[in-house]
């Protein structure tokens, strides 16, 4: 390595994880782990190998054009599972995987190997040259390279955690291949086929180079640099916003390999630092996730961007690789704070507790409400990503440099530095308590600094105390607690982290705040998730004051608190937003003054009555995605789809397309359409709205209401309905644009004038 990291991670089997959410979270995964089927997961691995499947494949994302992803993250999880614990069901999948990968690839004969549909055709088309490549599809096939990404990093890991030989020579057959593939491409041949996500090649393909010595993979990860996102980051150019998210992160992580692999601190360590100051700061939301919809907004823009679709898990999970990499190069409180609030907020909050599911999307719409995978049937990203999340949360709680641990995480657990022949138990009912005790075992009496992080959210100073006496203490919120001395069996420090309620607003909107204990967002339970979902979210109006004269502790309940005669229309219980499930909740609250909150509610109120009106004058709905109800509606159309959205589905036709329904009308009455829209979505969506052929209007949607469902009425023209009984409504694209999507379609008596 061309760089001397200044502090460097423990090995996952150097720490154990004792009793914690943490823990839980972890043995929830394992059971998960276990219940999958690898012979499953090595169906179409077969069968694309022209060999007989021993199981049918699963289904979800198994069953797309990104089969096989979900067998490189498995590979990944279940090494890591058997570091964290030492459970050979682990190291034993992992054996019997790898050896089955290196029959499918004797079996392709040219290295080859991948569960991918049409894999071989795309890449024997890009061996030619041929390339068509858009965002998330190459040469008709969904993101190849970021699926066999997946399937490097699995057999890395299977070596590196598990000592697997064979699957080293496996990556090393598989990156051999890739090198002929691409060898005759020119390099605008190659950065053009960079446009499709391509996950982190660079990363893997430079950790072959670390791990075998051979220049042709340092010389191949370089050559997925891709540029046209690269180059402004390096040159300090926040390119990232309408960019997806995930494509990018792992991205950087490949700069940060390369940086260490090769010293060149321009461009990778440029790229590197930048980005994660980029998004850290002026992208993410205060659970540490960021983007709505999987793409970057604004840089310092989130008020109008807290939809259902926010936060996606894989996302954080790659940035907290690279907050690894770039803490082992210049440790700072500030990049462990980061990890903490990311870990417990997003990642830990992304697990049902009922079975170890994942989230795909973490919503920070206000009312909503997380969902989750199932265990057969989804396999998205997140999952893949989800599975390896639970198995590694012993990689960042120390780390280490000659002489120096670094206390980084105050997640209980056990760590055996064997080098130095000492031991620390990390014992704390945190964040439930403010106590944290180490106690050392130590082969001999041994000099080392021990050096505690002392979080920037702290409330007061920390305090110490070396075998039950008080040590002075300097240092401050945002820095370590260091004490050097020479340490032996039985020595036990006991610090306090004095943690309190405050508030972080969102950047763009100073009187929209989420509320925190110590490093814990909290969240307000607003009911179950089979309720509606609340119009009216309460708001806090607490005339400035702060938080903890406004909020109590409920008795008896750790980390549960109630706000104190300020929640409007009622107050409100927070927990802890991890431990938030099957519970519709908000973690941004509106602070108001009692006159806005009178004037919110009486808006409420209007909007009630309006409802109701509107109800009263309907004389036909759709129920919009609905199979039953868009049949009964004699749904017609070209290039139109549906999908859902949280709770509510949509349609719309691309590309010039169409869809139309046919709705009952009054004959005898004027008649007006009701349709129902996203106020954030835009782009090319323009279309005509036509009434048994008859254009009554023209829609374009371009961010009319950002964050909120809105309504438009159009007249119907009495002469287009009278002496009818049914219309054709139809929604007609532009050409080459989008119609709708629409959420809600009504037909309604015009109101008596």
């Amino acid at each position: 390595m061309a760089v001397n990291l200044m502090a460097k991670p423990f090995d996952l089997s150097s720490v154990r994880l004792l009793d914690s959410p943490f823990k839980r979270a972890m043995e929830r995964d394992a059971a998960y782990l276990l219940q999958l089927e690898p012979d499953r997961l090595l169906s179409r691995f077969r069968s694309e190998a022209g060999l007989q499947p021993k199981a049918p494949p699963y289904g979800g994302w198994e069953g797309m054009g990104v089969a096989g992803h979900t067998l490189g993250h498995y590979l990944s999880a279940c090494s890591m599972m058997f570091a964290s614990t030492g459970d050979e069901r682990f190291r034993e999948r992992v054996n019997y995987i790898v050896d089955e990968l290196e029959l499918c690839q004797q079996a392709h004969g040219d290295g080859y190997v991948a569960a991918i549909p049409e894999g071989r055709r795309v890449f024997s088309e890009i061996a030619q040259g041929i390339i068509r490549a858009k965002p998330f599809d190459l040469n008709g096939v969904w993101v190849p390279w970021y699926t066999l990404h997946k399937l490097f990093a699995g057999l890395l890991d299977a070596h590196r955690f598990c000592g697997n030989e064979k699957a080293l020579k496996i990556a090393m057959r598989l990156a051999d291949w890739a090198e002929r593939t691409t060898a005759n491409l020119t390099d605008e041949q190659f950065q053009q086929m960079l446009a499709c996500e391509h996950g982190g090649m660079v990363e893997v393909l430079a950790e072959l180079y670390a791990r075998t010595g051979d220049e042709r993979y340092l010389r191949l990860a370089k050559r997925f640099y891709h540029k046209a996102v690269m180059d402004p980051l390096s040159r300090g150019v926040d390119c990232l916003p309408g960019l997806h998210g995930n494509t990018q992160v792992p991205k950087v992580i490949g700069m940060a390999r390369l940086y260490e692999l090769t010293g060149e601190r321009v461009p990778y360590r440029v790229i590197s630092e930048f980005f994660w100051e980029r998004v850290v700061k002026h992208h993410c939301y205060v659970i540490g996730g960021f983007t709505d919809g999987e793409h970057f907004g604004e840089p310092d823009r989130l008020n109008d961007r807290l939809g259902t679709n926010t936060a996606e898990v894989c996302k954080t999970y790659n940035l907290l690789k690279l907050t690894k990499h770039l803490f082992s190069w210049s440790p700072s409180v500030e990049k462990a704070d980061y990890y903490e609030r990311a870990l417990y907020n997003h990642i830990l909050a992304s697990q049902n507790p009922d079975d170890g599911m994942m989230c795909y999307y973490v919503p920070m719409r206000p009312g909503h409400f997380k969902t989750y995978s199932t265990p057969f049937d989804s396999f998205w990203c997140c999952v893949g990503t989800g599975m390896e999340n639970h198995a590694r949360y012993g990689e960042f709680i120390y780390f280490h440099t000659d002489d120096e641990l670094l206390v980084n995480l105050f997640i209980p657990s056990e760590l055996n530095w064997s080098e130095k022949g000492v031991r620390v138990r990390l014992e704390t009912d945190f964040p439930e308590s403010e106590l944290v005790r180490l106690t050392l075992s130590c082969d001999k009496p041994t000099e080392l600094t021990i050096s505690i992080r002392c979080p920037s959210w702290l409330a007061g100073l920390p305090e110490a105390k070396l075998n039950g006496t008080t040590l002075p203490v300097s240092a401050r919120p945002g820095s370590y607690l260091s004490i050097r001395r020479t340490w032996q069996t039985g020595d036990t420090l006991e610090i306090r982290l004095p943690m309190g309620f405050w508030l972080e607003p969102l950047p763009d909107n100073p009187a929209r705040a989420a509320i925190l204990y110590g490093p814990i967002v909290l969240a307000g339970d607003l009911g179950p998730i089979d309720q509606p979902e609340p119009i009216l979210i309460p708001a806090l109006v607490t005339h400035g004051r702060k938080p903890s004269e406004w909020i109590d502790v409920v008795s008896k309940k750790p980390l549960t608190f109630q706000t104190k005669g300020v929640g409007r229309p009622q107050d409100v219980i927070l927990i802890p937003f991890y431990a938030m499930h099957h519970r519709r909740y908000t973690v941004y609250w509106d602070f108001l003054t009692e006159e806005q909150w009178k004037q919110r509610e009486a808006e409420w109120k209007a909007e009630q009555e309006r409802l109701m009106d509107l109800e009263q004058r309907t004389v036909d709905f759709v129920v919009i995605g609905d199979e039953q109800s868009e049949r009964k509606h004699n749904l017609q159309g070209e290039r139109t789809t549906s999908g859902s959205f949280g709770t509510r589905r949509w349609r719309h036709a691309t590309d010039g397309g169409w869809f139309s329904y046919d709705l009952r009308v009054d004959p005898n009455q004027p008649m007006e359409l009701v349709v129902t829209y996203w106020g954030s979505d835009a782009g090319a969506r323009v279309f005509d709205i036509l009434v048994d052929g008859k254009v009554i209007a023209t829609q374009r949607l371009q961010r009319n209401k950002p964050g909120q469902f809105f309504d438009v009425t159009y007249p119907i023209p009495i002469e287009l309905t009278k002496g009818k009984e049914k219309v054709t409504v139809r929604f007609q694209a532009h050409p080459k644009c989008i119609a709708g999507g629409i959420f809600g379609l009504r037909m309604v008596r015009a109101k008596a004038q």
